[in-house]
This record gives C-alpha cells, sequence and structure tokens, in this order.
C-alpha cells in the first residue's frame, strides 16, 4: 500500500484542528453540562431523586472530561460496556502503539483530529449511559429541533416546490430532469451547511428560501460532478429490468434542515424513477451536536407530515408511506460512530462493506464523512480522491460537502494554493461546496 501521510492533529499551533480541540469542544462540552443542568426539574418530575442524582453525576463525569482535555490529559480507556466498548479500547491501545510520546499515551492534542473528536462525542455518551436512570437522555435533541423549527420557511418552500414538480414530473423532457436532479442534489449540498458542531452548538438553521439563491452559490462550488451521477443513474433507469433495482444509499450528515434537503432529493430519485430504493444511513447514538439518529429521522417525518401546510405534510404523508413499502430504508450500524477511517471497514465491519457493495452509488454527506473517506490526512491538494481513498471502493460513491476542515483533495494544481493566498481561510468557512465522484466514468 502506499505511503500515507501523517494525520491532521492538534500538534499544529493555529491549524483548525487546533482551535477545534482548544476553543470549540470545550465549548461544546459546557453547553451539553448546560443543557443537563436546565432539565434537572424534568428529571425529579419523571425519576424523582434518583434522577436528579443522574443528572449529578452525568455532569460530573463531563466536567472531568473537560477538564482532562483542557489539561492535554492521557485518553482512557471507556469502561461502560457498550456494544462497542471493546473495538474501541483496542482501537486506542493500537493508536498508544504509534506514538513516540516518552509515556507512550495519547493525549488531547498530540493525537489524531479525527480520534480526538469522535473519542470526545463516545465520552459524552458514556457519561449519559452511565447516569441511569436519564441514561436514554439524548443531550443535542433541543438544539436538532430548534434547527428544524428554524428553517421552517424554507421547508416549506422547498417542499412546495417537490410537490410542483411531482405533479408534472411525466412531462419533463430528459434535460429537464436533469436540471431538476442538479438543483436538488445543489440544494442538498448547501444544506450541509447547517452544521451545529461547526457552530459550537450555536443555531445554524437555514433563514433564507436556497432555491433562489442557486445561481448565486455556483461560483462557489469547487469540484462540481453531478454529470457523473446523472450519467451514471440515467444509464441505470435506462437499462434497468423489469423486476431489477437500482439502489442509491445517502450516508447522512446533519438532522434538521440539512436532513430535509436530503430526503427530497430521495424522494425525487423515486418519483424520477432514477432509483428504486433509497437507503439511508444515520448514526445509533447522539454524535457530533447534530448527526441524525433513528430518532431524529423518524420525528422529522413525523412533524413534516403533522404541518399545517399542504405540500409540507403531503411529502411527510409520501416519505411514511416510502417507509411502509420498502422504497426507503433506514439503516443503523456502529461503525458509523467508531474512530476509524473508511478504508478499515472491510476489517472492522465487513457486513456493513458486503451491504455498500449492492449501491448503484453511495452518496456521502458532510465534513466527517470527507474526513474519514480520506483518512483524515494532510493530503496534497491535487492528489487523486480516489488515492486519497486508500482502498475503499465499495461500490461508486460521491461526496457531497460543503468544506469546514483543512483537508480537500482532487483540485488542480495549483488551485488549492491560490485558494490559500487569497483566502487563508478559504476550506473552513463551509463557503465553498464539492461534489467528488469515485467510480466508473
Amino acid at each position: 500500500m502506499a505511503v500515507v501521510p501523517a494525520s491532521l492533529s492538534g500538534q499544529d499551533v493555529g491549524s483548525f484542528a487546533y482551535l477545534t480541540i482548544k476553543d470549540r469542544i470545550p465549548q461544546i462540552l459546557t453547553k451539553v453540562i448546560d443543557t443537563l443542568h436546565r432539565h434537572k426539574s424534568e428529571f425529579f418530575e419523571k425519576h424523582g431523586e434518583e434522577g436528579v442524582e443522574a443528572e449529578k453525576k452525568a455532569i460530573s463525569l463531563l466536567s472531568k472530561l473537560r477538564n482532562e482535555l483542557q489539561t492535554d490529559k492521557p485518553f482512557i480507556p471507556l469502561v461502560e460496556k457498550f456494544v462497542d466498548t471493546d473495538i474501541w479500547n483496542h482501537y486506542l491501545e493500537y493508536q498508544q502503539s504509534l506514538l513516540n510520546e516518552s509515556d507512550g499515551k495519547s493525549r488531547w492534542f498530540y493525537s489524531p483530529w479525527l480520534l480526538v473528536e469522535c473519542y470526545m462525542y463516545r465520552r459524552i455518551h458514556e457519561a449519559i449511559i452511565q447516569s441511569p436512570p436519564i441514561d436514554y437522555f439524548d443531550v443535542f435533541k433541543e438544539s436538532k429541533e430548534q434547527n428544524f423549527y428554524e428553517s421552517q420557511e424554507s421547508i416549506i418552500a422547498l417542499c412546495t416546490h417537490l410537490q410542483q414538480l411531482i405533479r408534472t414530473i411525466e412531462d419533463l423532457d430528459e434535460n429537464q430532469l436533469k436540471d431538476e436532479f442538479f438543483k436538488l442534489l445543489q440544494i442538498s449540498l448547501w444544506g450541509n451547511k447547517c452544521d451545529l458542531s461547526f457552530s459550537g452548538g450555536e443555531s445554524s438553521s437555514q433563514n433564507t428560501n436556497v432555491l433562489n439563491s442557486l445561481e448565486d452559490l455556483k461560483p462557489f462550488i469547487l469540484l462540481n460532478d453531478m454529470e457523473h451521477l446523472w450519467s451514471l443513474l440515467s444509464n441505470c433507469k435506462k437499462t434497468r429490468e423489469k423486476a431489477s433495482a437500482t439502489r442509491v444509499y445517502i450516508v447522512l450528515d446533519n438532522s434538521g434542515f440539512e436532513l430535509v434537503t436530503d430526503l427530497i432529493l430521495g424522494d425525487f430519485l423515486l418519483s424520477s424513477e432514477l432509483a428504486t430504493e433509497v437507503h439511508f444511513y444515520g448514526k445509533t447514538i447522539p454524535w457530533f451536536v447534530s448527526d441524525t439518529t433513528i430518532h431524529d429521522f423518524n420525528w422529522l417525518i413525523e412533524q413534516v407530515k403533522h404541518s399545517n401546510h399542504k405540500w409540507m405534510s403531503k411529502c411527510g404523508a409520501d416519505w411514511e408511506e416510502y417507509i411502509k413499502m420498502g422504497k426507503w430504508v433506514y439503516h443503523n450500524h456502529i461503525f458509523w460512530t467508531l474512530p476509524h477511517e473508511y478504508c478499515a471497514m472491510p476489517q472492522v465491519a465487513p457486513d456493513l462493506y458486503a451491504e455498500l457493495q449492492k449501491a448503484h452509488l453511495i452518496l456521502f454527506k458532510g465534513d466527517l464523512n470527507y474526513r474519514k473517506l480520506t483518512g483524515d490526512r494532510k493530503w496534497e491538494f491535487s492528489v487523486p480522491f480516489h488515492q486519497a481513498l486508500n482502498g475503499f471502493h465499495p461500490a461508486p460513491l460521491c461526496t457531497i460537502r460543503t468544506l469546514k476542515a483543512e483537508i480537500q483533495v482532487g483540485l488542480q494544481p495549483g488551485q488549492g494554493e491560490q485558494l490559500l493566498a487569497s483566502e487563508p481561510s478559504w476550506w473552513t468557512t463551509g463557503k465553498y461546496g464539492i461534489f467528488q465522484y469515485d467510480g466508473p466514468l
């Protein structure tokens, strides 16, 4: 296997990884502690004194975690038995074996940034599951729901657009259908700006109608492989036998507004017959503040269905029907909340890799997926995407992401350097987006 570059880490003072570990992660932990404080009376009402004691215990564990981070203490193994505890602890041991530190301990500012962030969210989950009877509590639920409620106008505009499109879809010629597909792909891309872990848990809702901004945003798409997606799926549609399936898998990122944009894209894929099944992959535990869990997925569809806006509620009713009919399928897998890069999937989660191989196309949403696809390493800007995937090729895939981390491959020679010279934070603000494809052309 080719030599891969070093991992991004907090060792690089002033880097985005360093500032995330120094400032953003403690800010998120403080918000989590505050959320638990604010729910104290609810815990008392539900569970009496036991609930209050559990809240105190969770806060104490999280305060200890924050202190470990801020004083750059060594990582400690997970202790609470959970489905992934052993895998996590083996991985922590493995990371320690790679270190040249004199004490051989993984630390917050010296370990790979990807591991540091994943470990922090896994430790938050551990603090909650160590604190029954409040071990069911999603510390990020409120902010995810707030993002959905604050984006209502944009959601109504998108649902209205989709329903009007579906009513005339059979009258569209191939070019018109392609234009609509590209439009909904771009909406899904810019929906990825709504990331609560990026904003430190502060509100990041969508207040403007993104449909009206697509033309203005086009110059900010640095890599645009949408043509490959169209060519692949329209070809599947043309050559599909009557009883056979075309499966598109969407590996989800954020709940709230972004999830709505992904579901609208999923609806269009079925309505246009570009796909016969859409499979959604979410997280098994609350993750990176706003990542989608099965609860978020079901809750959001329920909210859309019960909207008093007719096109919005029609979308919700259709989506519920797709799930009942098996045309939409939601999957959980613990691998998505492990710290491993995706090239390790065939070894760590061979069942998931085998599942992904059944897809005709996999869409990976957002930054964390991109970081795991490319190993979150210090790649040169012009390194081919296929190379950075390091052997991870289960099926044709495309990453759809607004840039919020210091990693990007597959650019033209000099393009990244030019952007860096004119706009030093170009790759960490969410201003630019990509559709980056790997698969047969």
